[in-house]
């Protein structure tokens, strides 16, 4: 399957808005669940997208029409350790 079809409606809408971006020259790329980020044995988080600023840098963004609680655990940890 492509990327967007695993994508769920709220991801979807985001992508869209993504894709304009990079046509508006906004930023250079997106991707959908690229990476893993190894959190701890055993324990992985794939964030939605990755982005790639025009400076090169690189960007998380998580679309969740809520949360549960191991989600809100697993990106704190991440952004501690990413």
């Amino acid at each position: 399957k492509s990327p967007a079809a695993k994508m769920n409606k709220w991801e979807r809408q985001y992508a869209d808005r993504l894709q304009a971006a990079v046509l508006a020259g906004e930023i250079k790329s997106y991707r959908f669940e690229a990476v893993k980020l190894r959190l701890a044995n055993a324990t992985f988080y794939t964030p939605d997208f990755m982005l790639m600023r025009n400076d090169g840098a690189i960007e998380f963004h998580e679309v969740k029409g809520f949360w549960r609680d191991d989600a809100r655990v697993k990106i704190k940890v991440a952004a501690e350790q990413y």
